[in-house]
């Protein structure tokens, strides 16, 4: 099934969407502790939003501001990011479930129809 076949708010693209949102999350949280002893290294942080017209959620990338990175330096976010990592995998398995779960649905509708 290709991405660009899916209507904007199908469970698939939806589902799809917060697979991309919780993978660029795991990369965010895997960059911040790769470098984590990085002279002048400033954490980055992912912000996802809901888009409610489309269904699903857009995530992006920034820099966590300087002060924020300065007050836990070097490993003080480590557990944050940790926690997120797992968090990720959670979230990408479970949205992995819903595109599963129409892909079945919509198998049983044409088995249905046909």
């Amino acid at each position: 099934m290709s991405i660009s076949a899916l209507s904007g708010s199908s469970a698939a693209a939806i589902g799809l969407s917060g697979m991309r949102a919780a993978q660029l999350r795991l990369d965010t949280s895997a960059h911040n502790v790769a470098n984590a002893q990085t002279p002048g290294f400033q954490r980055q942080t992912v912000t996802q939003t809901a888009q409610p017209g489309l269904g699903g959620v857009d995530a992006q990338t920034g820099l966590e501001p300087e002060a924020a990175s300065a007050a836990g330096a070097d490993f003080g976010h480590l557990a944050e990011d940790l926690v997120a990592q797992r968090m990720s995998v959670y979230s990408f398995a479970a949205n992995l479930r819903t595109v599963e779960t129409q892909d079945r649905v919509l198998g049983a509708l044409l088995d249905t129809k046909a």
